[in-house]
């Protein structure tokens, strides 16, 4: 049987993370960006797609507190990456409420451990504290 986070989409995004680099996909046939990864590009249909690195730059769209019984808060927030696509993610390293829509952030991979594949955070962009 294959293992499917190998040889899928998700598999290479997840690869491009244990490096350190937020991937996405570019339509090769219209020029259109798509992230969440996929197999073929949800407009056209086409399976032409070519795998980028973002730079990791972007713009708080949305942000929300989330307040969890015996836990701090920590915010969620939808992120607008410069390359043209937005994401679900958190921004961390400072206080949940001081997080505001128009802020530029910077990605941050948290590492893999035990069963957690890497994942994108973002925190403050230099000067935006």
């Amino acid at each position: 049987m294959n293992d499917l986070t190998k040889e899928s989409p998700l598999g290479t995004y997840m690869e491009y993370g244990k490096k350190g680099e937020l991937a996405y996909q570019v339509c090769k046939d219209d020029g259109s960006v798509v992230f969440y990864p996929r197999a073929v590009a949800p407009v056209t249909g086409s399976p032409n797609l070519e795998w980028r690195v973002s730079k990791g730059l972007g713009t708080v769209y949305a942000t929300t507190v989330i307040y969890g019984k015996d836990k701090p808060p920590y915010n969620v927030a939808l992120i607008d990456i410069d390359e043209g696509f937005r994401m679900m993610s958190r921004v961390e390293d400072m206080d949940p409420m001081q997080i505001k829509i128009g802020m530029r952030v910077k990605v941050c991979m948290h590492p893999a451990a035990d069963k957690q594949p890497a994942y994108p955070v973002f925190t403050a962009a230099q000067g935006t504290k």
